[in-house]
């Protein structure tokens, strides 16, 4: 009879997988049968699509059918395929002309009574669709204002198989969907939290405004009800929101796990992710039967908050140090390697000990060794991962009665983005976005110290005991704390700061 074939896309952990979805109708013994390296939700789609197409008010001619889903050395799953399959066989049937879907990328998924329902994974299906040279994407409609984010290529959002078979004929007009506007947030939004909340705690925030500007990792040590929690769910609201790009690439992990707003889809803020110390190490790192991101790609461009840091199982604790380093997590499996981005702030609060009062010893009743043995929790090369290190004092009454008004987080992020545009300007041209992510090669060029700053860098280094890898990130956090200063030369007041925050897990652990 005919032969028609239609592109479509399989998703391979974030990676977009082109399926050219083909249909081959001739005379022999009727069957319909589905070959290519399918899952069982793919097999099932010939029933959906039969039931479909003949609740469409189109009947399929008793022939042999034969559907393949090429390339075949790729495993197709999910319900995707069900409407480029549909549309695939009405084109072979001679229902549809195939130039019609010439250039045109096609994924949904069919009810019985011949609706379109959404699918995850739009918006990296059409970003790959658009550099393959597509010129046109048919969408399930409620998926079509998330595929509109890819510029460039038309958005088809439809709501029936008839109402796309008619499409597809001339028989009925659909607009495209216009692209949405993007929102940058120079002011916290409406309910979001605010700095202008934090009563007392100067110290803490110093800290964290530094760890922001430079994107540093910080771990609050203090007593219960010293506000660590309430001060790290705050970070988000003074990071710079992101650029287009960034919003985009956040917005494809999230589209990939099914997790985009229908009425906004593009992720125009900073991730915040707070992880239950309960959490799995597949849950927290990703991975899975079938590889997926975790926690901590959710948490790409924003902050991972672990609340309760010693509750956490030591395992899972662990399996963060790679990915705290590279800024990237791998994951291989038999059928194929995974690359997951974890390019986050980790933010972490915990207690100094069981009771949560040491090293107060007129209220604190905790043993030596239950102390020590709390502690041991954290392991030396966790720590090591941690830039900032600071104290949360228990708050005084006057503090939290005091009335003076506080800092916005508006007025804290517009100093936190003058800071990150001066490690743009010195970082251009390079893989770098801020301190963090200086290499060692990057920090003897970036990170000098005069003989002064050299002297005491060898102190702190002999009688702290530090390792290479706190050097190192000591020097960085003094380059940042130097930027919010001018970003001039490292000098004596940046680096005995930068020191400072390294001390406090010293005072505790004693390594």
């Amino acid at each position: 009879m005919s032969f028609s074939t239609i592109m479509s896309a399989a998703i391979e952990g974030l990676h977009v997988e082109p399926v050219h979805v083909e249909t081959d109708i001739s005379s022999g013994l009727p069957v319909f049968h589905m070959v290519g390296y399918l899952s069982s939700e793919v097999k099932e789609a010939s029933e959906r699509v039969r039931t479909a197409v003949h609740n469409s008010g189109i009947q399929i001619p008793a022939k042999k059918i034969i559907i393949n889903l090429a390339p075949a050395t790729v495993r197709k799953r999910g319900a995707s395929f069900d409407l480029p399959i549909a549309l695939s066989l009405l084109s072979a049937l001679g229902e549809l002309e195939a130039k019609k879907l010439k250039r045109t990328l096609v994924i949904g998924e069919l009810s019985l009574d011949g609706r379109i329902r959404e699918v995850k994974g739009v918006l990296p299906m059409v970003m790959e669709a658009k550099r393959m040279g597509c010129v046109r994407c048919l969408l399930p409609k409620g998926n079509a204002p998330e595929g509109a984010l890819a510029e460039g290529i038309e958005i088809i959002g439809t709501e029936s198989l008839r109402q796309a078979v008619d499409y597809l004929k001339g028989e009925a007009d659909i607009l495209p969907e216009e692209g949405g506007v993007w929102e940058r947030y120079d002011t916290p939004l409406p309910g979001m939290v605010d700095f202008s909340d934090i009563q007392g705690q100067e110290s803490v925030k110093r800290a964290v405004e530094v760890a922001v500007c430079g994107g540093h990792n910080l771990l609050l040590i203090g007593p219960p009800g010293s506000g660590k929690s309430m001060i790290a769910r705050r970070i988000p609201t003074i990071l710079p929101p992101p650029s287009h790009d960034e919003s985009l690439e956040i917005t494809k992990i999230y589209s990939v796990l099914g997790l985009v707003d229908k009425d906004r889809p593009l992720m125009s803020g900073r991730p915040f992710r707070s992880v239950h110390h309960t959490v799995t190490k597949a849950a927290l790192i990703g991975g899975g039967l079938i590889p997926a991101p975790g926690e901590i790609s959710l948490a790409h461009g924003g902050v991972l908050f672990l609340d309760e840091l010693t509750e956490f199982r030591k395992s899972v604790l662990e399996v963060l140090r790679q990915p705290l380093e590279e800024r990237k997590i791998h994951i291989n499996r038999a059928h194929g390697n995974y690359v997951f981005p974890s390019n986050f702030i980790l933010a972490a609060a915990m207690n100094p000990c069981p009771c949560g009062n040491y090293p107060d010893f007129s209220k604190c009743n905790c043993t030596p060794w239950q102390i020590r043995q709390y502690l041991d929790r954290i392991s030396q090369p966790f720590l090591d991962r941690i830039d900032i290190c600071v104290e949360a004092p228990k708050l005084q009454y006057e503090e939290i009665r005091e009335s003076v008004p506080k800092e916005t987080s508006a007025v804290i992020r517009r100093r936190v983005e003058a800071v990150r545009s001066i490690q743009q300007k010195r970082y251009e041209g390079q893989d770098i976005l801020n301190n963090a992510m200086l290499g060692v090669r990057q920090i003897d060029e970036f990170c000098r110290l005069g003989k002064e700053e050299e002297f005491l860098m060898k102190q702190a280094f002999t009688s702290l005991n530090l390792t290479a890898r706190t050097y190192h990130k000591i020097l960085k956090v003094a380059r940042t704390i130097a930027d919010m200063d001018g970003g001039g030369q490292i000098r004596l007041p940046h680096l005995k700061e930068a020191i400072g925050y390294r001390t406090v897990d010293k005072k505790y652990w004693g390594r």
